[in-house]
Parts: C-alpha cells; sequence; structure tokens
C-alpha cells in the first residue's frame, strides 16, 4: 500500500525529533567510556551532557521565531544539516574542548529542529483530529527517544566504543535532510518582512542558558555557591531586560508579549513544566538506582526501560482519540492522576526491592499517564495560535518542557544528594542512604504532579468538555 504524503511528511519530521530527544539521554551510558578516552575529570564529564542542554534549552524561543520569519523548510532542513554535521565533529573529537564544543552545536542544531518540525506540522495539518494525531506521533517521539537512548548508548557503546553514539546521527540526518527536500512543502514565512529582533534573541537566549548554567551548577556546589547564585541572578537580569525590550523597545518583537494573554498558553506552558519536572528525573533516579544500588550494568538498565518505552510510545498515539472523546481537561486530569500514582509506587522501593514490584509498575503508570498528559497539553498550547505565530507557541512549548526537565533534575538530585549525605553521617548504610535519597525525590515528583492536576482543574476550567476529531 502507497504511504500517503502527509504520512511520509509526518515520519520525516518526528524522525528528526526523535534524533534531538536521543542525543539527551543516549550520552549517559557512554560517559564512563568518553572519560577514558579523552581523560575527563568527574567535574569535567558532566559538560559532556551540559553543554547540548544548555545550548538546546537556550535557543528554542530562537528557533521558533526563526520558523515564524525565515522559511520552514529551510530552517528545518538547515538545522538538520547542523545536528548531522556536529555529530561528525563528537565522532570524530579526540580532545575535551573539540567534543563539548560539537555537543554545544549539537543543541543549537536541535534546538531549531525542534522548533521548526512542530511548526512544520501545526501548519501541514488541518486543527481538529488529523492535527491532534500528528501532534500525538510527534510527543511520542519525545518519549521513545528519552528512554531508548540508554538501551542503544549501551549496545552501541558496548559494541562499537562511544564514538558510535554520535556517528548513528550522521546517515539520519543525511536521510531526513535528502527526504525533507521533497516532502516539506515550500511555506512562505509567516511573517514576511518583519525584521529579526537580536537584542531580544541574544537576552531571551543569553538569560535562559545563564539560568540553566547555574541550576546544572549544583551538581558540584551548593545552592548558595556564587557560581551557582551568580549566573541565575545574571540569567534573570537579562530576562527581565528581555521583558522591557520586547514590550517597550522592539519594532518586530522576538516574542510578541500579548501572546501570554492567551490563558490557555499560559496555562499549558505551566503543566508542561510542571510535567516534566518530575518525568525528567524520575528516568534519571531509576538508572541510578537499577546500576548504582541493584548493580545492573548499563545494557541491562536500558532494557528495563523497554516496557517504559513502549507504553508511552502507546500512550501518546491514543492520547488524541481520548482527546476527541472526553476532551483535553479530562485526558490531562486523567494522565497526570496515574502520573502521580506511579511516582507514589516507586517511593516504595527498597534496595532489595525486585524490578516487578516497585520499577516496572511504577514506571509504566509514570509512562502511561505522561503520554496521556503530553498531548492534550501540547494541543492546548497551540490552539488558536495565528500561523505567524506557529513556531513561536512551540518554541515557547519546548523550553517549558527542557527548562521544565532540566529544573527538576538539578533540584530533585540536590535534594535527595543532601538526604543520602545525612543518613550516612548517621551510620545509614550506603545503598539504604542512596534509596531513601530516590524515595524522597519521587515523593516530591509526586506532589509536583498533584500541583500540575490543581493547574489543570482551574486554569483550563473554560476549555469546551470535549474537542471533535475532524474527519
Amino acid at each position: 500500500m502507497r504511504l500517503r504524503r502527509s504520512d511520509a511528511l509526518l515520519i520525516v519530521v518526528c524522525l528528526a525529533q526523535f534524533m534531538v530527544i536521543l542525543d539527551v539521554s543516549i550520552v549517559n551510558v557512554a560517559l564512563p567510556s568518553i572519560q577514558r578516552s579523552l581523560h575527563f575529570s568527574d567535574s569535567g564529564l558532566q559538560w559532556v551532557v551540559n553543554a547540548y542542554t544548555l545550548a538546546f534549552a537556550g535557543f528554542l524561543m530562537l528557533g521558533g521565531r526563526a520558523s515564524d520569519l525565515l522559511s520552514r523548510r529551510r530552517v528545518f532542513l538547515v538545522g538538520t544539516g547542523l545536528f548531522a554535521a556536529s555529530s561528525l565533529i563528537c565522532a570524530l573529537a579526540d580532545t575535551q574542548g573539540l567534543l563539548i564544543g560539537a555537543r554545544s552545536l549539537q543543541g543549537l542544531g536541535a534546538a531549531v529542529i525542534s522548533a521548526a518540525s512542530l511548526a512544520i506540522i501545526t501548519s501541514s495539518f488541518a486543527e481538529g483530529g488529523e492535527r491532534n494525531r500528528a501532534l500525538g506521533m510527534w510527543a511520542a517521539m519525545g518519549g521513545i527517544g528519552g528512554t531508548a537512548g540508554a538501551l542503544l548508548g549501551g549496545t552501541l557503546t558496548q559494541a562499537f566504543g562511544w564514538p558510535a553514539i554520535f556517528f548513528l546521527n550522521v546517515p539520519v540526518g543525511i536521510a531526513v535532510v535528502l527526504v525533507g527536500r521533497r516532502l516539506i512543502p515550500q511555506i512562505a514565512p509567516a511573517a514576511e518582512g518583519r525584521s529579526f529582533d537580536l537584542a531580544g534573541a541574544v537576552l531571551i537566549s543569553g538569560g535562559l542558558t545563564a539560568v540553566i548554567y547555574g541550576i546544572v551548577r549544583t551538581d558540584i556546589l551548593g545552592w548558595g555557591s556564587p557560581g551557582v547564585l551568580l549566573p541565575i541572578a545574571g540569567g534573570l537580569v537579562m530576562l527581565a531586560l528581555f521583558v522591557l525590550v520586547e514590550g517597550r523597545i522592539a519594532r518586530d518583537p522576538l516574542i510578541p508579549l500579548d501572546v501570554f494573554k492567551m490563558p490557555q498558553l499560559r496555562a499549558a506552558n505551566l503543566i508542561v513544566a510542571l510535567l516534566f519536572f518530575s518525568t525528567f528525573a524520575m528516568w534519571y533516579f531509576v538508572s541510578l538506582f537499577l546500576q548504582k544500588v541493584q548493580g545492573d550494568d548499563a545494557l541491562l538498565a536500558g532494557i528495563s526501560f523497554l516496557p517504559m518505552t513502549l507504553l508511552i510510545f502507546a500512550a501518546s498515539a491514543t492520547a488524541p482519540r481520548l482527546v476527541a472523546r472526553f476532551g483535553v481537561r479530562a485526558t490531562m486530569v486523567l494522565g497526570l492522576s496515574l502520573t502521580t500514582a506511579g511516582f507514589l509506587v516507586l517511593a516504595t522501593l527498597s534496595p532489595n526491592s525486585p524490578y516487578e514490584a516497585a520499577i516496572l509498575p511504577g514506571g509504566m503508570l509514570t509512562s502511561l499517564g505522561a503520554g496521556w498528559s503530553m498531548v492534550p497539553a501540547t494541543i492546548v498550547a497551540v490552539k488558536g495560535v495565528a500561523p505567524e505565530q506557529n513556531g513561536l507557541a512551540s518554541g515557547v512549548v519546548n523550553t517549558s518542557r527542557l527548562v521544565g526537565g532540566t529544573f527538576g533534575i538539578a533540584v530533585l538530585s540536590t535534594i535527595a544528594t543532601t538526604h543520602t549525605n545525612n543518613l550516612l553521617a548517621s551510620g545509614h548504610g550506603q545503598m539504604a542512604a542512596l534509596t531513601d535519597g530516590y524515595k524522597l525525590a519521587f515523593l516530591i515528583g509526586a506532589g509536583v504532579c498533584a500541583l500540575a492536576i490543581v493547574a489543570t482543574v482551574t486554569l483550563l476550567r473554560r476549555l469546551p468538555a470535549a474537542v471533535p476529531q475532524a474527519a
């Protein structure tokens, strides 16, 4: 049976998004091998991950606005080409500086791809059932990419060495560019004739990067350290200046502040940030528990995530049908309730807990709930947005997701580590202390998801009860 052009377009765009999210997590398993090969210190090694995350989060808004001001097809293809080229540099890197620099370029390419891909979907698929199904597939790529990274990272590193995790992106990126040139329509810029707000781009990207830089530094510094407080304060000042420039100075602002007058856009992004605050950290802590407490190797830990990967894909794919039947608000409440329950199950862990007793059921509930939450939240965020602001809305959603996830890992890992160290100082065993630290993080994650439920019920109460699918 011949594949419809619209389905082929969706596959290409989702493949690029999968590649981008995959690279967030695939490196984690290969870190010990990279450290031995390039002689990273323990503190320096974190920048193999953080260089990518910082650039990704910091330039998402810039990528979203570029998708509105320029040809979305061209922006998407340039971003994919940059991502593939920087991946090749990563694979060939023989020094620490070259690898970290190439990872930053990867993050820039990822930001452009992620924002442009969502803008292409919102402009290529009609609002309603058709767009909702496409958004479901796009959101599923995020879940699958994030969890598949552990399995692929372990397999490739064990079989071929750490450069293989970066070489993987090169043929995929080339294929996306070649096929994308034929499939992605030549859509005229949605905001043609408008100037580019350079001051706004520098302030929003620099501000977000500085704040996130301060947050991730808590891995090795305390929250009261100048190395944490100064970049966060500097970032907040830049963000305040950004609001001033956008509201009072810029002729064609990067982010027209009027867009935030849409209550559903504000609410959806708050809920997305809260959801990913918890779920990003869940994958992180489960991986640590399996490897540091229960002694699994990286490959076995990756295999343990497979049921969750499959379930989050299934949940994201079926979410549009739930939205059509019950509405976005009810679907989000259901999903967030399941995610909260999953965290509570994970919080029952003990050092000797079998995988089937807590990790599997807790992880599956969390994955199912995340898939059923993220898709309707994305639908709400882009619904009713003017065509010339589709890229802007997609950039805001992606920024909320990544900033929420980065902040969640930083905050929860600091809390868990502090709790573990206090238990160790009072004479507890190492495995019990580690587990109790993870359990505390899971309990806080459950509380944050419960806050997201409250936000959904109160802030989205004016939405219609159900959103009918288009034929």
